[in-house]
């Protein structure tokens, strides 16, 4: 998300941050260059004029002009408006409430409402320890409430049974006795969505809200549709009446327009950003770590908090032990790209890395994607037991029998095998460095100068090895 809009702001404030002092015209400048890349950006007209107004209005005060370094403050000026835009502080859920607490999810059919609300069941029930009861009011879409109740099963949480011919004010009216009678602390109602906004469709989850009385009603929005979610958003609002908005498909969409128009233009907090299929995919929207994403500053804090949920402890000890020994074997490189996988992949992670936007641009023009992770871990589940332990032994007739299990070429298995070694050796210069040495040397005293910009293999080759960019992805059979 927001990749285009990075790049474009990272470029403009670039040339800011080189010159030593600034002048009003070149503050000017670069402010209708940031209009200009909000725009392409799919960001709303108003929100623009507003935004760049706002920026304006600070950055040419005598304070920054004169300031010993003004291009930085200008990013700071853009970075602070940009959290105001996004709604200045996080805002979850709001479960201050008797229980069942009821949230109604509202939207357009197809943005995700049932996946969403399986997501957000799961969330309440790891997170916050609340027992959730998941009610499908949708009778008009083939198959909607079978849908909900498979998706029940897989996150592991009630639904409400299935009974023929009720109509979706009678399904929440039952819904709310259900939950009350059997102690749920939560009630999710999975509204039924429309192709587009009409009269029947907003009188029916108007019906809906005075049947059920929710505590929170939430927009489930798709981040692909640009502008279009705003328009849904504020229709929702003026009809139905919303309390915040859930974000969907967030990891498919470059641009972000519709993260940064919705708050401004409806006034109702971004809650929830669903960014993967997967059903752990859902996280808190956070306005200042998203203006981090954008400026290029990263979002480290997000990183840290999705490997502490992902991470397990006793792993990690073990894995830590053998590599101060100087040791890492091909269960080991297997572990850690399952780990990756979790976190959702390389290009999830890098854009949560302050400074490492271009490697990541860099890996999207070369064709890489995180499927070559899949790659890497089927030709490893083709070796043997002890073939993963001792990676030396592996030679021609072994390669073309593990290059035949997993489906991919011999040379696929040579490159896997040549990144194993040079994580080996990447490893080995760790223990010759010590923690202090590490620490105080850092990534480019680890891998060689220039090595994370210059394209040199990362440990497990994502850098510039047979999978990363320069190497292109690995052929088929």
């Amino acid at each position: 998300m927001f990749q285009s809009l990075q790049e474009r702001l990272g470029g403009i404030f670039g040339k800011l941050t080189r010159r030593g002092a600034l002048t009003e015209a070149e503050v000017t400048a670069a402010l209708r260059e940031v209009r200009i890349a909000l725009l392409e950006a799919d960001v709303a007209l108003p929100v623009v004029k507003d935004f760049v107004a706002a920026v304006r209005e600070r950055a040419v005060g005598q304070e920054v002009l004169r300031s010993v370094t003004p291009g930085q403050q200008v990013v700071k000026i853009v970075n602070d408006c940009l959290v105001e835009t996004l709604g200045s502080t996080s805002v979850g859920i709001d479960l201050n409430a008797a229980a069942p607490v009821a949230v109604m999810l509202v939207g357009l059919q197809g943005s995700g409402k049932t996946t969403s609300c399986a997501k957000i069941a799961r969330l309440l029930r790891d997170k916050e320890r609340k027992k959730v009861l998941m009610a499908s009011l949708d009778t008009r879409r083939p198959a909607a409430q079978r849908q909900l109740a498979v998706l029940g099963e897989e996150v592991q949480v009630a639904t409400l049974p299935i009974v023929e011919g009720q109509d979706p004010v009678a399904i929440a009216r039952r819904a709310r006795t259900a939950a009350a009678r059997e102690g749920f602390d939560v009630l999710l109602l999975d509204t039924a969505g429309r192709l587009a906004i009409d009269g029947e469709s907003m009188a029916e989850a108007a019906a809906v809200r005075d049947a059920a009385d929710p505590h929170e009603s939430l927009l489930v929005a798709d981040a692909m549709t640009g502008q279009d979610a705003v328009t849904v958003a504020a229709a929702f609002k003026d009809k139905v009446g919303l309390t915040g908005i859930v974000l969907t498909r967030v990891d498919g969409d470059a641009r972000g327009g519709a993260a940064l128009s919705l708050r401004a233009v409806t006034g109702c907090p971004i809650k929830l950003i669903g960014v993967g299929e997967k059903m752990d995919r859902l996280e808190g929207f956070h306005p200042d770590r998203i203006a981090g994403r954008i400026l290029g500053m990263g979002d480290v804090v997000s990183l840290v908090e999705r490997a502490a949920e992902t991470i397990e402890q006793a792993e990690a000890e073990k894995l830590a032990a053998k590599l101060q020994k100087g040791r890492f074997d091909l269960n080991d490189l297997a572990g850690q790209l399952r780990q990756l996988q979790k976190m959702g992949g390389l290009s999830s992670m890098m854009g949560m890395l302050p400074g490492l936007g271009k490697i990541k641009s860099r890996m999207q023009n070369t064709k890489v994607d995180d499927a070559a992770i899949g790659r890497q871990l089927a030709i490893i589940s083709s070796m043997t037991p002890k073939e993963r332990l001792h990676p030396e032994i592996v030679k021609a007739s072994r390669k073309q029998r593990i290059a035949k299990g997993c489906g991919l070429a011999v040379n696929d298995v040579n490159k896997l095998l040549k990144q194993h070694q040079e994580a080996g050796r990447v490893i080995k210069q760790m223990k010759k460095m010590g923690k202090k040495g590490f620490l105080g040397n850092g990534i480019e005293g680890l891998m060689g100068k220039g090595t994370v910009g210059g394209g040199a293999a990362l440990p497990g080759g994502f850098g510039g090895g047979p999978f990363g960019p320069g190497g292109g992805p690995p052929s088929r059979k």
